[in-house]
């Protein structure tokens, strides 16, 4: 049986956590690299792996590349020093770009 893996992109102290559950850790705080393994991480059968929005915010190609793939599916979260509104951002355009219309957030969460 095939199984798909879990991984986290960014910074040490944001994913050192997600390693108590299971899941493979890539610390970096350096995009070019977290673009890398990205990559790297798409050709090795991970099938969801959640970034950092820190470092999502400076990787709009690498994304752009894997926004209509299946896998990996790339979920942006936020740090351990917060958000940047980046994942609620994407969540909001999928289904607007889904239904046609925002419906989670209208007007007053722009």
């Amino acid at each position: 049986m095939f199984m798909y893996k879990i991984g986290v992109v960014g910074d040490k102290d944001s994913i050192l956590g997600f390693k108590a559950l299971g899941i493979s850790v890539f610390p970096t705080t350096d995009a070019r690299e977290a673009s890398r393994t990205i990559h790297k991480l798409a050709k090795e059968s991970y099938a969801v792996i959640f970034l950092t929005e820190q470092l999502a915010k400076d990787l709009d190609e690498t994304l752009e590349a894997f926004k209509d793939t299946v896998t990996p599916a790339i979920i942006l979260i936020p740090n351990n020093q917060g958000t940047l509104g980046l994942g609620m951002k994407g969540v909001r355009d999928s289904v607007e770009k889904a239904i046609g219309a925002d419906i989670l957030f209208g007007k007053e969460g722009r």
